[in-house]
């Protein structure tokens, strides 16, 4: 079975099981709402004063999301940690229970630190977490589990063999899910001290977007060391937003012209503030008219476009590559609805724009000297020394000020749902944070 879902899909049929299920439980939702039985939204509620982890059930909405009290001893878990390491409880795979010493205090396997987290991130991923769509979360976790990439906090406990930081430390890092927990079991080589430039809550609004960006400008060539060909302009996408914001500062730093295009008047000067060279305001067009503007900021093409919005802009992105142009494909977002709760018009929209989903022929790939790349970081749990790399280099820019935090908005542990509703509106500009 698993062979034919491959073959008829690319996807194996865990992963197709996984989507059914959030089709039949997203529709289901959609209804009972519709009915008036079903509260559109879950307001969350801490339970006690301990510390607390928000999970996602199952597949099926936002009120599938919930918040569960983490005891004692139990912690979240990306899924790069071995269960061997870390067994899973049963009642999620993103958690785990912790070993305590005689001591009375923790102690976690080796190369691993145990961080009590004050902020973490609120990523876009997270929303297709919770509808039953991102491929790794079902691939590596399933469901319950705790979305969350990266975070900030203080070490709590730290193992044998780890060099570099002790308890009493503030730091930040990235984690494979479970970073919506106020405890964290990690490998200590995905955190770093966080920089004296740096709040708690902007330390949390850094490694996924920073790290998504540099993988972006490495895979387009500016980075370790710019390209030979004469081009030096880039088109970003969506570039008020996390990962938008911390590409203009990149590739501004990288030496280029950055033509940034953003979907609402007010994050426009959010861009020009971070060194943009042209910021194309599509609101202020009909239709896909934008274009123009675009063509007129750079009428020799560009060197390379990061685009993560879909089949909206895909084959319009790659139409206006120069010769030896890189299209970095890093998400879909147009794909994806706006709605809280997936109805049925929204699946119909999704299966349209998988369908207009361009193709890039090979032969044209050739003759124009073109390229088109795509990665999704949450795949790269086994590339410890890229990721170790990057987080590095982030670090360092930050301290030395070639690299600021996008604006960060901020919620509180209880009003989750807020911070998903924000994200998934598509009118926040910079990072969502929430405090643990």
């Amino acid at each position: 079975m698993d062979a034919l879902c491959r073959r008829l899909t690319g996807q194996s049929a865990t992963v197709i099981a996984h989507q059914l299920e959030a089709i039949r439980s997203n529709v289901w939702s959609w209804l009972l709402t519709r009915l008036g039985l079903r509260e559109a939204r879950l307001a969350l509620e801490r339970r006690g004063g301990g510390p607390q982890a928000a999970l996602v059930l199952s597949p099926g909405g936002l009120e599938r999301l919930a918040l569960t009290d983490l005891g004692a001893a139990v912690a979240a878990v990306g899924y790069n940690v071995d269960e061997a390491v870390a067994p899973r409880l049963a009642a999620s795979r993103s958690l785990t229970r912790l070993r305590v010493g005689g001591d009375g205090t923790f102690a976690p396997p080796r190369g691993c630190v145990v961080v009590a987290v004050s902020h973490f991130s609120v990523n876009y991923a997270d929303v297709t977490i919770r509808w039953g769509l991102y491929e790794s979360a079902i691939a590596f976790v399933g469901y319950p589990i705790c979305p969350g990439f990266d975070v900030s906090g203080e070490v709590v406990a730290v193992g044998a063999g780890v060099e570099g930081l002790a308890v009493g430390d503030a730091v930040l890092g990235i984690t494979f899910f479970g970073g919506y927990a106020a405890r964290l079991l990690v490998p200590a080589r995905q955190l770093a001290k966080v920089p004296a430039r740096l709040t708690r809550a902007e330390a949390a609004a850094l490694p996924a977007v920073a790290g998504t960006a540099l993988h972006a400008l490495s895979l387009a060539g500016f980075w370790p060391a710019p390209p030979l060909t004469r081009n030096r302009t880039v088109l970003v996408h969506s570039a008020a937003g996390g990962v938008g914001s911390a590409l203009v500062q990149l590739c501004r730093n990288a030496g280029c012209d950055v033509v940034a295009v953003v979907g609402a008047a007010h994050k426009v000067a959010a861009c020009r503030a971070l060194g943009a060279a042209a910021v194309v305001d599509k609101s202020a067009y009909d239709g896909a008219a934008w274009w123009a503007a675009v063509d007129a900021a750079a009428p020799g093409g560009f060197a390379a476009v990061f685009d993560a919005n879909g089949a909206e802009t895909l084959a319009s992105s790659y139409a206006r590559l120069a010769r030896t142009g890189r299209l970095v494909v890093f998400g879909f977002h147009s794909n994806l609805p706006a709605a809280t709760t997936l109805h049925p018009a929204a699946w119909l929209k999704m299966a349209a724009g998988l369908a207009r989903m361009p193709a890039f022929e090979p032969m044209d790939l050739t003759l124009a000297s073109k390229a088109v790349l795509g990665f999704n970081l949450s795949f790269f749990a086994d590339e410890a020394p890229l990721v170790d790399a990057y987080l590095a280099q982030l670090v360092a820019w930050v301290a030395a000020g070639d690299l600021k935090v996008a604006r960060v908005t901020r919620f509180r542990f209880e009003d989750l749902p807020r911070a998903h509703a924000l994200i998934q509106s598509g009118t926040s500009v910079g990072k969502i944070v929430v405090e643990t």
